[in-house]
């Protein structure tokens, strides 16, 4: 049985998260591990269980709100070149969970494939985007997997074909440990059309939603019918703060940060926001973001 020792050199104790994520709060994990092999990965995973000893993954952090607490266990993060490949064959796609949704986007229009670009903007990695099917009013990525090969939380390693995924709103049957890579199927279309399209849909974005900000997304999911948004703005909640967190005053879906705010400030707004709308619209909003 190996050791924690066995993985001094990829491993920090007591190591601050917030820098991590998006909304740049939250406590330190107990150990951050970030194995730079697929093998080394496995290994520590499988002792990680063998200890019983709880395990996170960090992706792109900016869909994670973490506690001020901070987080026990062992948290992965997967920086390594070897999780972020990306390579194309015909017009499937192949690419490594860590690696940014946007960059496969931009790979994929370079070699004239398009599908993926209705996902421009939307940050995080390919794992995180396959584990929550992100997507928006154009389409999701979900529509366009073809196999996707995990990891477990106890060590083993195997691929789910498309009869054996699901996808639904904000949601997978992908809820693995890790996810080591995706294939995706897409369709030949003409690069400079498609570079286009991601234009406008950044132009859209940016019009419309805080980016220059710290904030991790949409906090909420939509209800089904009813945009998140358009029913904590109704609710006469845009703009409103509490302590270092506020409601967005370009799109209420939306909570920022500032420099002073701390992951309990976005937990009472997240709270306010919650009571408000149930309150006025009868309406339970469930949220997107994942908290730890």
């Amino acid at each position: 049985m190996s050791s924690l020792d066995d993985f001094s050199d990829i491993l920090k104790a007591d190591e601050p998260l917030a820098d991590y994520t998006w909304l740049k709060v939250g406590g330190p994990a107990q150990y951050l591990a970030e194995p730079q092999s697929i093998d080394q990965l496995q290994a520590l995973v499988t002792c990680c269980h063998e200890q019983e000893i709880p395990l996170h993954l960090l992706g792109g952090g900016s869909n994670l709100l973490i506690r001020d607490d901070g987080v026990s266990g062992m948290v992965l993060r997967l920086n390594a070149p070897c999780f972020s490949e990306i390579t194309t064959e015909g017009n499937v796609v192949k690419a490594g969970g860590g690696a940014l949704l946007s960059h496969l986007i931009s790979e994929s229009v370079k070699a004239g494939l398009g599908g993926l670009e209705v996902l421009t903007g939307i940050p995080g990695t390919v794992g995180g985007a396959l584990h929550g099917n992100a997507g928006g009013r154009g389409g999701d990525i979900g529509q366009f997997v073809k196999s996707v090969t995990v990891l477990t939380a106890k060590g083993e390693i195997f691929t789910r074909s498309e009869d054996e995924l699901s996808f639904a709103y904000r949601k997978s049957s992908v809820n693995e440990l890790v996810i080591l890579n995706a294939e995706f199927e897409l369709q030949t279309a003409d690069a400079d059309d498609l570079t286009q399209r991601i234009r406008k849909i950044w132009i859209m974005k940016r019009s419309t939603q805080p980016l220059s900000h710290q904030s991790a997304g949409c906090m909420f999911k939509n209800p089904r019918g009813l945009s998140a948004g358009a029913l904590i703005e109704q609710a006469g909640l845009k703009g409103t703060k509490v302590g270092g967190a506020q409601i967005s005053d370009r799109h209420a879906n939306f909570i920022v940060t500032d420099d002073e705010a701390t992951s309990d400030d976005v937990l009472r707004l997240v709270e306010l926001i919650q009571a408000k709308v149930t309150d006025r619209f009868g309406v339970d909003l469930e949220l997107e973001i994942n908290i730890w």
